[in-house]
């Protein structure tokens, strides 16, 4: 499903003729296969988001192959990338990333605007999914409305319209109170048995790494020896 091939990466600080090069991520290799949950941990600054932006599109790396669903990714432009986006991945954040002025419904339905799907179409995925996350009666709330928990199942549901193969999520109960962070992570689980959807999860947190069928550690842009299973 994702094949990370000698991913290399820095970031250039400062104006032209005074820049500072500051390694991020140094020969990174490691695969995640179709069905799987596979945790990446770190400390803050160990260059994890950063290797999930790459493999997501957002960034470019410098160095190595980005290989998705046996597409090599790291080839595309911007254009390309988005459209992929689009079509195969399903994202997860900390921070919800819901547009507060559309409805949950809305939020929910945007990925098949964006498709040019029809609206009778969209109604019906779109319900669908909310029934799914267990939130279609909240359909008509804003973000503003609901709580922590059910704001990222609304994300989620953002995430599981377009029936993706792959959902990266970055630190997705980073937001949430411990109750509510062991309900998300349970449906988590549910969707990868049910649906089949592999997760590459970024975290900082053991409970969440715990769910990982494997977990990989990164400490200063490197992954440590082994793979934990």
């Amino acid at each position: 499903m994702i094949e990370v091939k000698q991913v290399s990466h820095a970031f250039e600080i400062g104006k032209k003729g005074d820049k500072n090069i500051i390694p991020v991520l140094e020969d990174i290799s490691f695969k995640v296969e179709k069905g799987e949950i596979v945790t990446i941990v770190g400390r803050s600054g160990s260059g994890k988001s950063t290797l999930l932006n790459i493999i997501s599109g957002f960034i470019k790396a410098n160095q190595g192959e980005v290989w998705i669903d046996e597409t090599k990714v790291s080839d595309f432009n911007e254009s390309k990338f988005a459209d992929f986006r689009l079509q195969h991945l399903g994202f997860i954040f900390q921070n919800f990333q819901l547009i507060p002025s559309m409805t949950a419904f809305q939020n929910v339905e945007l990925p098949l605007v964006f498709r040019g799907i029809d609206e009778q179409t969209r109604k019906s995925l779109v319900d669908e999914t909310l029934s799914k996350v267990g939130l279609l009666e909240y359909k008509d709330h804003y973000p503003s409305e609901l709580s922590g928990g059910q704001q990222q199942r609304v994300s989620i549901a953002r995430a599981l319209v377009v029936n993706p193969p792959l959902i990266l999520a970055d630190e997705p109960t980073g937001s949430l109170d411990s109750e509510t962070e062991t309900e998300l992570l349970a449906f988590i689980q549910e969707l990868n048995q049910d649906l089949g959807i592999t997760f590459l999860i970024i975290t900082h947190d053991e409970k969440v790494a715990n769910i990982g069928d494997r977990t990989i550690e990164i400490a200063d842009g490197k992954v440590l020896e082994g793979v934990l299973v």
